[in-house]
């Protein structure tokens, strides 16, 4: 399941065109749920592309920098010691 939240937001749409309408204060949360896939991939020459994906075939993309996949993976690893998720 995706869940998306846009704040502020408001485009126009003219002859199958979408045009920014307003300020540039947008802002958006994306959630996905039920992950069925999770990808760990190079993306370009100095980032970690990150790619999920759901039954429904909806993804999420991100791309870190390397120093935030590592602190991404010693998160992972605490949690694995103290949380009752990992048991």
């Amino acid at each position: 399941m995706l869940a998306l939240t846009l704040e502020e937001f408001m485009v126009e749409l003219n002859d199958g065109a979408i045009k920014n309408v307003g300020p540039n204060n947008k802002a958006a949360t994306v959630k996905l749920f039920d992950v069925d896939s999770a990808e760990a991939r190079e993306f370009g020459d100095k980032r970690l592309k990150l790619v999920f994906e759901d039954e429904d075939d909806n993804e999420i993309q991100v791309s870190l920098f390397p120093e935030d996949v590592r602190e991404l993976v010693d998160d992972i690893e605490s949690l694995e010691e103290d949380s009752p998720v990992f048991d």
